[in-house]
């Protein structure tokens, strides 16, 4: 097996999943986002983008806040720590495959 297939084979798998690397990018780039942003900024539908959110929460790349405003419920999401090392390892695992 070559050295490039290796390191794609070797890439984190719940970011790899493109629904979900879209959301660890957007999330990377803000302190925090409630659904709403998620969903107009990825495209994915409301189910597809909870299906998704809760794969990353599961994994602990993604805190939940689930909060009010007045009566309505708001949840943010944002990266934890382990969230943002692993985008950034992945990150630097993927520019080294083109290396």
């Amino acid at each position: 097996m070559s050295s490039s297939v290796q390191k794609i084979s070797g890439l984190n798998r719940v970011i790899h999943e493109p629904a979900r690397l879209i959301l660890v990018a957007l999330l990377s780039s803000v302190e925090s986002a409630d659904f709403l942003f998620l969903l107009k900024q990825s495209n994915l539908t409301k189910g597809n983008l909870s299906v998704q959110l809760s794969r990353l929460e599961q994994a602990g790349y993604v805190l939940i806040k689930k909060t009010f405003r007045g009566k309505i419920p708001h949840t943010e999401y944002r990266l934890t720590e382990r969230g943002k090392s692993a985008f950034e390892h992945y990150r630097k695992s993927l520019g080294s495959i083109f290396d």
